[in-house]
């Protein structure tokens, strides 16, 4: 049993398809729009394996964009160019993040999947096995109980099945993002990232010609009625020189998505009995670091490479914890460092944070 059908569920779900039955659920009847996310490179030896890549590709300017590279004005006020022409795994993909999972979704329904949308978990418990009652949102549809081997907590952030257990997370800041989409204008398809007094900025062209823009800061720092309303996240907007020069495009076509957590947490007990949790739910990363899509991938391969060699023993509970752990302290390294290079706003209390 998967509990969540994001990227993380699917990916396990069609990675142990040949060896178990597997039932993967989520609450949402169709995945919700998300800030357009980047791929990275590596993450296609994963879809390759899983003989998702060549479906993918055939999916070309629909599901994603080949982006060629980031400009960067972080540390100064020149720009930094990254480009991603001589990564040997090919470039990284700027993604419809929607269209993506509904993507992963149909794959895990086409290889065998038993594939339960619009259902949530109710309660669990373990005996020899789970014991687990799901519902539907159809309020005309009768609970249901399932018996399981092994449960994945595949729920994002909120890690619902984990939660159930009244286990806690950490939480390192209090990093949100607030994010518009409009028609992108610009011949200059690189992506953006620039650093501001209070937070920091990202755009990037995603498929249907659109772009993407998002501001990062913490929920404390911020009076939220700027994220209220278009004019007055537009007005923020343009106090960034480089984002500002992005929405010359008629108001009318803009969108304000709103808010969504994007702080660092660590899930406090990823694995114990005959469970796990992966991606998200185990381990959320701040989009600076441009690794959680290729997290969520990678962590449900991780866990079907453990559940192959070690089955549902504890050994497999020791392994995944200590590659959760190792994965985890290597990406707050790796945070502090990136966080360090920007110190041209390092007396205000959003940088003065992330220096300690």
């Amino acid at each position: 049993m998967i509990v969540g059908g994001g990227i993380a569920g699917c990916i396990a779900a069609i990675s142990l398809i040949e060896f178990y039955e597997v039932t993967l659920i989520d609450k949402l009847a169709i995945p919700k729009e998300k800030i357009g996310e980047s791929l990275a490179p590596a993450a296609q030896r994963i879809l390759k394996k899983l003989n998702l890549l060549d479906d993918l590709e055939q999916e070309t300017d629909f599901l994603y964009k080949k982006n060629m590279g980031m400009q960067s004005y972080w540390g100064s006020n020149q720009a930094h160019i990254m480009d991603h022409m001589r990564n040997p795994d090919g470039f990284v993909l700027n993604l419809n993040r929607k269209a993506f999972e509904e993507f992963l979704r149909n794959a895990a329904e086409k290889r065998g999947v038993q594939c339960l949308w619009n259902t949530k978990l109710q309660r669990s418990s373990l005996e020899s096995e789970w014991n687990i009652q799901i519902k539907s949102n159809d309020s005309k549809k009768e609970p249901l109980n399932i018996k399981a081997s092994y449960v994945i907590d595949a729920s994002g952030r909120r890690s619902h099945f984990a939660r159930g257990f009244g286990i806690k997370r950490q939480i390192v800041d209090k990093l949100m993002a607030c994010w518009i989409s409009l028609p992108n204008k610009e011949e200059n398809t690189m992506s953006t990232i620039t650093a501001s007094e209070n937070g920091w900025w990202y755009s990037a062209i995603v498929p249907n010609n659109k772009r993407i823009i998002a501001f990062h800061t913490d929920s404390d720092l911020i009076d939220r009625n700027r994220f209220n309303t278009l004019e007055s996240f537009l007005d923020l907007a343009r106090e960034n020189k480089e984002i500002s020069r992005l929405i010359t495009v008629d108001q009318s076509t803009i969108k304000l998505h709103g808010t969504v957590a994007a702080n660092s947490t660590l899930l406090e007990q990823v694995s114990g009995s005959r469970w796990a949790a992966i991606g998200d739910a185990a381990i959320s990363f701040d989009p600076l670091s441009s690794q959680g899509m290729f997290n969520a991938m990678a962590s449900a391969m991780q866990l079907k490479e453990l559940i192959g060699e070690f089955g549902f023993s504890d050994e497999l509970i020791k392994k995944h914890l200590q590659q959760t752990h190792q994965i985890w302290n290597h990406y707050l390294d790796h945070k502090h460092i990136f966080y360090q290079a920007e110190k041209r706003w390092e007396n205000t209390e959003f940088w003065k944070r992330r220096h300690l």
